[in-house]
């Protein structure tokens, strides 16, 4: 049990005086007179406490919303997970030419990109307790999400993913570079990055074989994967008439680069030319890269000021109520 805002605890404080100064003042008078012989016969009645319980009712109303204020949060504990000490970003290519479709899902055509989201997101179900961010790519390089243990919110910005969000071109060494700028400062036992492409680097600032060796000062490993088949890929365009055709693409994979960013880093070079062998791909990866420390992981606190407020109001309410009703004071 906590209080987000203590101090508002000490307008507490000002309640007790505030009904000794009113007590000092005496009630209001129920009858106002100028003789007493008006009152004269009224000596024996009783007198009622009715004022004194409402106005009670009003002091602890009023300190159940100073009360309320203070937001008062009860713990739900403090939980010990297992989790990895590897961090890991994934750069994804959303160049156009990730739209052929030479892969396959249960016997149909699927475009390199929906593949390799798909695969994407069982290496992520797997690996829960690392964190995992993303870098999307193409003429520009951008970050996706950063690395988290928060896999659904990862999830869900691998989903919004798509071509045409970025200018086409592919630059692999500004992606590598965006990947290690968010890497470099984290405290880990392994650092890790996976750059699936299936392209050349035409685009951005940085050469790739400078972004590998920046990546091996850091010792920050980099696995690469050339995505797509051997000779050509079935491209989807548009005829004349608007009718969806394909035409045979040449595919360009700079496989003799993106093999010396993976041995320059102590890392992997792997071809995707298949649904199954990205996925084994990633099968493979995730055997690779293995380890644990225990951390400590911090619950969300529970927000009690509804259940504080609410009962002051329904007081102050029914303190109205009978005060106008029951306990109306007369005239």
């Amino acid at each position: 049990m906590r209080f987000a805002h203590p101090w508002f605890l000490l307008l507490l404080l000002a309640v007790p005086l505030l009904a000794w100064l009113k007590g000092r003042r005496g009630p209001r008078p129920a009858v106002v007179y100028s003789s007493l012989d008006l009152v004269r016969g009224l000596t024996a009645a009783t007198r009622s406490r009715a004022g004194s319980f409402l106005l009670g009712m009003r002091w602890l109303a009023l300190g159940l919303l100073i009360v309320a204020l203070a937001r008062p949060q009860l713990g739900e504990g403090e939980a010990r997970v297992t989790a990895s000490g590897i961090d890991i970003i994934v750069a994804m290519d959303l160049s156009g030419s990730m739209a052929s479709e030479d892969f396959q899902r249960r016997g149909q055509r699927v475009d390199r990109l929906t593949i390799a989201k798909e695969v994407l997101a069982r290496f992520i179900a797997r690996r829960e307790s690392d964190r995992i961010g993303l870098v999307a790519f193409a003429g520009r390089a951008y970050v996706a999400s950063p690395p988290t243990l928060d896999h659904e919110f990862l999830l869900q910005n691998l989903e919004r993913l798509r071509l045409g969000l970025i200018e086409d071109s592919t630059a692999i060494g500004s992606a590598l570079t965006t990947a290690l700028n968010r890497l470099r400062d984290l405290n880990s036992k392994s650092r890790i990055v996976i750059l699936m492409t299936d392209g050349q680097n035409n685009a951005g600032k940085v050469p790739p074989l400078t972004a590998a060796e920046a990546a091996q000062a850091l010792q920050i490993k980099v696995y690469t994967i050339g995505v797509g088949t051997h000779g050509t890929a079935p491209y989807p365009t548009r005829n004349a008439f608007g009718q969806r055709v394909y035409v045979n693409v040449p595919v360009d994979i700079d496989e003799k680069t993106l093999k010396a960013i993976a041995d320059q880093t102590g890392g992997r070079y792997f071809r995707a030319d298949r649904t199954e062998t990205l996925q084994a791909i990633y099968d493979e990866i995730d055997q690779l890269e293995k380890t644990e420390v225990v951390v400590k992981k911090f619950q969300r606190y529970q927000e009690l000021f509804i259940w504080v407020a609410l009962p002051g109001l329904l007081l102050l309410l029914l303190e109205a109520v009978l005060g106008h009703t029951v306990w109306r004071r007369l005239p």
